[in-house]
């Protein structure tokens, strides 16, 4: 699926803190600010330039700027800069390997997680999201084109009542929402492989399906080593008291919370589904393995009295009764073809094949 545990960060030991390091698969992708400005009488959704940042936040409404693509630092600067986010906030943007993790500064909340979604060729893939929360306004970083954000923009174009009436602080739950909400997505895509997969080992094991195996282990080891620190951060969340954050909205933090005790509960069902299916599969090896020997067995019990009448048959003496008789071929033939059924039809009665 593409998921990788670790990622070489090119950072050099000892640079200086707030030195933005992009961490991170190779791309030449273009870099994309999308920004949705609304409020009660207005809604614009827009493409922009860095050029155009300069007055986002004198602009009226709840304002949302959508950044993909991290792997710039000069751009990233650019942004820092524009709306005061503190440096070592720009550091933590650019490195995808930064665990998930809540910063409060004096006129900003800060929010790292990771975000998991199905790509266009059904392979899951898993992404280093940057929250920012300011006084009407929000500021996301992704890395790649496609999120789960649809949504939350869908909503926005919708004009519902409750994400216009509230201030950016419920938008910027709706954001953290999205993504925690196709966690469980994710968990059932992985469910569905599972099932495909011991479906695949029950008609006939093969080599490939440990590597499968493998590759699932190691993927909902990534989700649960990424999601896991969601535990307590949403708590102190919830716990929060900033300005920023109204007190009639903390409840839908208190949500998410409940949410991820859900994940985190599904993540420990999967993972022992998956234990198990390393001794099914072996379960099932052994099995393939016994009827192999089995009926090996059956061969050489019914051809060990066949053998037995040809060797006797077979030897060279002068004086043998039976030689001298003009049917005594089709005989022996006959005694042979004879013992084989009937030691197969005992088997048979025996349930034994």
């Amino acid at each position: 699926m593409g998921l990788h545990l670790f990622r070489k960060s090119p950072k050099k030991p000892g640079e200086s803190p707030g030195t933005i390091v992009y961490v991170g698969d190779a791309t030449n992708e273009k870099i994309h600010l999308e920004l949705i400005t609304y409020d009660n009488a207005s809604f614009s959704e827009k493409e922009i330039s860095v050029d155009d940042i300069s007055d986002i936040e004198e602009k009226p409404g709840i304002k949302w700027l959508n950044v993909t693509g991290i792997h710039d630092p000069e751009l990233i600067q650019k942004i820092g800069t524009q709306f005061d986010i503190h440096k070592l906030v720009l550091e933590d943007i650019a490195n995808t390997a930064r665990h998930a993790k809540i910063e409060e500064y004096s006129e900003s909340l800060y929010l790292v997680l990771k975000m998991f979604y199905v790509d266009s060729s059904n392979e899951i893939r898993m992404e280093h999201i940057n929250l920012i929360l300011k006084k009407n306004l929000v500021i996301s970083f992704h890395e790649s084109r496609g999120d789960v954000f649809e949504p939350v923009r869908k909503r926005i174009r919708e004009r519902r009542k409750k994400i216009y009436e509230s201030d950016s602080d419920y938008l910027f739950y709706a954001l953290i929402d999205a993504v925690v909400d196709n966690y469980f997505t994710i968990l059932h895509k992985i469910g569905e492989r599972i099932d495909l997969l011991k479906k695949s080992i029950t008609h006939n094991a093969h080599k490939e399906d440990l590597l499968v195996l493998d590759t699932l282990h190691n993927d909902v080891l990534i989700i649960k080593n990424s999601i896991s620190p969601l535990d307590n951060l949403f708590k102190e969340l919830e716990d929060y008291e900033s300005p920023l954050i109204r007190e009639s909205n903390s409840i839908y933090f208190r949500n998410l919370q409940d949410h991820i005790t859900q994940v985190l509960s599904s993540i420990t069902a999967v993972s022992d589904k998956l234990s198990s299916m390393n001794d099914y599969y072996l379960s099932v090896l052994s099995n393939k393995t016994n009827e192999v020997m089995k009926t090996l067995a059956l061969v050489a019990t019914i051809c060990v009295p066949i053998t037995v009448i040809a060797g006797i048959y077979g030897m060279n003496f002068q004086y043998m009764p039976e030689l001298s008789s003009p049917i005594a071929y089709p005989i022996v033939l006959g005694a042979m073809v004879g013992v084989g059924l009937s030691l197969y039809g005992y088997f048979r009665r025996k349930m034994w094949v």
